[in-house]
């Protein structure tokens, strides 16, 4: 490991150590919200470095492109042709300490790092860019783990609520959201099952938001028994068209890749192996 990774690694660990409590506490309590447990924690690493990460990012340019009436964003995960800083902050969020106190905050045992980064990687977005309401897919490729805790890592400085692009958690019908700032070194985690439905509000500023997204796995069902489902999109309450035509094409997706598995036996997520 290097060193600056392993710095990086011992530091958060040191931070979600001292506010252990707390965060144990948020992110049971929060299930009283919509359903969806979570917690997040300010000053995650000094301010200087989290302000480092954010001038490490790639230009939009540099990124590719997701368009479509589910999304709209720029995502990378290429990270040999980025400062290796942006490397670093990711997989220090995936060693070994740090994913030991999660189990602890979150009480969900077992977890194993996205080291293929099947899921996680870099994003971007800028104004009139969203992310529509939905439940992530359950599994990673090989369907041998299920994806169990998103960790969203927030690094844009001064960001506010006004300007959108901020994560919202939804109750299972989504018709009722909490909304969590994107707020500038801030780390969040979030259970991701079934019903854990999740959006981020369209930027409405000329600027544009960053994020650093982790996910773990584990062997066992985050809700006791097992289950399957792809990546599959709602509209808001207020969008009633987008609504069906979610409805329809997440029922159509599901059924193609359950008789269709793409990547069974290829990957290995742990170890980032060919099988």
């Amino acid at each position: 490991m290097n060193e600056n990774l392993n710095n990086l690694a011992e530091t958060i660990v040191s931070s979600l150590e001292k506010n252990k409590g707390i965060l144990k506490k948020q992110f049971m309590e929060s299930s009283l919200e919509v359903g969806v447990r979570y917690c997040y924690l300010d000053q995650l690493i000094p301010e200087k470095t989290a302000f480092e990460i954010f001038e490490s990012f790639p230009k939009k340019e540099e990124m590719r492109k997701m368009s479509s009436f589910r999304e709209e964003k720029y995502t990378s995960k290429n990270f040999d042709q980025f400062k290796p800083l942006l490397a670093d902050i990711t997989f220090a969020i995936q060693d070994p300490r740090v994913i030991s106190i999660v189990e602890e905050i979150t009480g969900i045992k077992n977890q194993i790092p996205d080291s293929t980064l099947y899921a996680g990687g870099l994003s971007l977005m800028e104004k009139d860019n969203f992310l529509n309401p939905h439940i992530d897919n359950s599994h990673e490729q090989t369907r041998m783990y299920y994806r169990t805790l998103n960790l969203l890592y927030y690094v844009t400085p001064d960001w506010k609520l006004e300007y959108g692009g901020n994560l919202e958690l939804w109750d299972k019908k989504v018709k009722k959201n909490v909304t969590i700032v994107s707020k500038f070194n801030r780390l969040v985690i979030m259970e991701t099952n079934p019903w854990s439905w999740h959006s981020v509000s369209p930027v409405v500023v000329e600027k544009q938001r960053v994020c650093v997204s982790n996910y773990y796995f584990s062997a066992d069902s985050p809700i006791g028994e097992p289950y399957f489902n792809v990546t599959s999109f709602n509209g808001r309450p207020n969008q009633k068209i987008r609504r069906m035509y979610s409805y329809f094409d997440s029922k159509l997706r599901n059924f193609i890749r359950y008789l269709f598995p793409k990547g069974i036996g290829k990957v290995d997520v742990y170890h980032g192996k060919k099988q």
